[in-house]
Order: structure tokens, then C-alpha cells, then sequence
């Protein structure tokens, strides 16, 4: 039984490369166009790993982690601010009644 090939490891590449997939997905309830990019850049991750192109895969994960948490800081931001002026009765319905 013959097993597959596979690089060996040097000392200063890691054994793995995170892709950060699953904060990109979640992103996508947050911040719409930022969580595309990070989705983008966490898919790349794999394939350039695949490739034993480790520098470029570490960049891809850097950018996907980046990208995501922007996304899902924005998301909350945006929520609090929004559940703010709704409790300070700045909310859609109070413009409308106020003429």
C-alpha cells in the first residue's frame, strides 16, 4: 500500500495555515461587500497551500482575517447605533408622526 507524497515540512513554515472561512461566512450578516472580499481571500488560502505556496497562503489568511473582523465590527457598529436612535426616538416612524 503506497501512501501520497507529501513536502516535508521546514522549520519555518507552519504546519498549518488557518483559513478563516467560517468568520468570512458569518460576515456576510454584517457587512455585505467587506464579507465577499474576505470570503475571496479565506477560499484562496487552501489552494495556495496545496500549491506549497506557503508565504502566499499565510498573506491570504492575514487578508481573509482582516477583511472578516473589519465586516463584523462594522455589522455591530452599525447595529448599535441603529438600536441607539431607535431607543432615543430618532427611529423612521417618529419623522413621519412629528409634521
Amino acid at each position: 500500500m503506497s501512501q501520497p507524497w507529501t513536502p516535508p515540512s521546514s522549520p519555518n513554515s507552519p504546519a498549518t495555515v488557518p483559513n478563516y472561512l467560517i468568520p468570512a461566512i458569518l460576515s456576510l450578516f454584517c457587512c455585505f461587500p467587506l464579507s465577499i472580499v474576505a470570503i475571496i481571500f479565506a477560499a484562496q488560502v487552501n489552494g495556495k497551500i496545496a500549491a506549497g505556496d506557503i508565504p502566499g497562503a499565510m498573506d491570504s489568511s492575514k487578508k481573509a482575517k482582516m477583511f472578516s473582523f473589519i465586516a463584523i465590527g462594522l455589522g455591530v457598529a452599525l447595529w448599535l447605533c441603529y438600536i441607539v436612535l431607535m431607543v432615543l426616538g430618532f427611529g423612521l416612524g417618529a419623522i413621519g408622526a412629528s409634521r
